[in-house]
């Protein structure tokens, strides 16, 4: 199984980042179990649900309003190397389950965080989202076309990259500094902060007077000629990435503008002329006209696939970056390893639905599953 293999972690259901952060983990082998609401959980079943973001995890029902719900959490806790909570500042120590009483009851234990602002700051308690996050971080500003007001990557940015794959970055440094202290730490990833983070090249171009802030000015903003996608003849799409001389050379050259007596490439002033003719050029062929010309170039070429299209790109299904699983395709596992190989232990589960056998798992008796059972703290 994969590097993590043998860690245990409770998570505590949310959405976004959080379970993706999870997913994460799982994928490297971490055993993870899933703390939904009991609320959530439904009798029918049926087949693995489509939200393939909470993929191999078990999960149980508990009711973390109830105090043997708490303390059903509380024992779970006991047991693992890691938890992952996304609530808003102060929500898992007015449960009785933050920090200080988990890790009192386990020394050892990661105890990893997921919010937008952070734990602490003016703004820590207030609602958000992804676009917000990366506003405030300066990530959105420049994300755009020339005259046209910020674009929003998706989520992204603040989710996903800042935001879930920060966190288990921070929960496995935490492990990793954990084998040789023997104690726990608290993980405080926020969402502004992992964007800030995401754009450091960035600041330095800036700060070394490579950058504008202007959008659709830069080299990699869409402001230049030749890092930009291009509309081809059938309505599809190409993007071109030639920044060094020799690819912009070979560019030219598949362009069919080799030998003419051009601007120099980095002549600013004569970047909206050139986009100009190479949108025309590119509209005189299809995609897969271009793609025959171009693709495993060194102009650095790729087509612009729709997401239900990648999965079957030569490439793509070469190094099987997408997967099936439970007739759902989705991405694989990343990144990958020679020897403790990552894959996904099993499809998304249901709310609830391995509530008894986790439980017995994690240490809970027959007697005890059933009596939490009558009492509502689990379903």
């Amino acid at each position: 199984m994969g590097p993590l293999a043998g860690i245990r972690i409770v998570e505590f259901a949310g959405i976004g980042p959080g379970p993706f952060a999870a997913m994460m983990l799982s994928d490297m082998g971490a055993e993870v179990l899933r703390l939904d609401r009991a609320g959530s959980v439904r009798d029918a079943m049926g087949d693995p649900p489509g939200d393939v973001l909470n993929r191999g995890r078990r999960s149980i029902g508990l009711d973390l309003k109830s105090e043997r719900g708490v303390a059903t959490a509380l024992r779970l806790v006991e047991r693992a190397d890691a938890l992952i909570e996304g609530f808003r500042p102060g929500v898992m120590e007015r449960l009785g389950l933050g920090p200080d009483v988990c890790l009192a009851r386990n020394p050892r234990l990661i105890y990893g965080r997921m919010t937008g602002w952070g734990q602490v700051g003016p703004m820590a308690h207030a609602a958000g989202h992804d676009i917000n996050y990366i506003a405030l971080a300066g990530a959105l500003a420049p994300l755009g076309r020339r005259g046209e007001k910020p674009t929003a990557p998706l989520n992204l940015v603040g989710d996903f990259g800042g935001g879930g794959m920060l966190l288990a970055f921070g929960v496995a440094c935490a492990l990793v500094e954990r084998a040789g202290s023997g104690k726990g730490q608290v993980v405080d990833a926020a969402m502004v902060d992992g964007s800030a983070i995401l754009m450091t090249m960035i600041h330095g171009m800036r700060q070394m007077g490579f950058w504008r802030e202007e959008r659709g000015a830069n080299m990699l903003d869409t402001g230049a000629h030749f890092y930009d996608t291009f509309e081809t003849a059938d309505g599809q799409y190409v993007s071109i990435g030639s920044i060094e001389p020799q690819f912009y050379a070979e560019l030219l050259e598949k362009t069919g503008l080799a030998g003419e007596d051009l601007p120099g490439q980095m002549d600013r002033s004569q970047w909206p002329a050139m986009k100009e003719r190479l949108e025309k050029i590119f509209k005189t062929r299809t995609r897969a006209q271009w793609c025959e010309i171009m693709e495993g170039s060194d102009v650095c070429f790729a087509p612009v696939l729709e997401m239900s299209e990648a999965p079957s790109h030569p490439h793509i299904a070469a190094r099987d970056t997408f997967v099936e699983v439970a007739g759902k395709i989705q991405p694989a596992p990343a990144p990958r390893f020679s020897r403790t190989v990552p894959e996904i232990q099993s499809p998304p589960a249901h709310p609830g639905q391995h509530t008894d056998e986790a439980l017995a798992d994690w240490g809970f008796s027959a007697g005890e599953i059933e009596g939490l059972r009558e009492a509502g703290a689990v379903r």
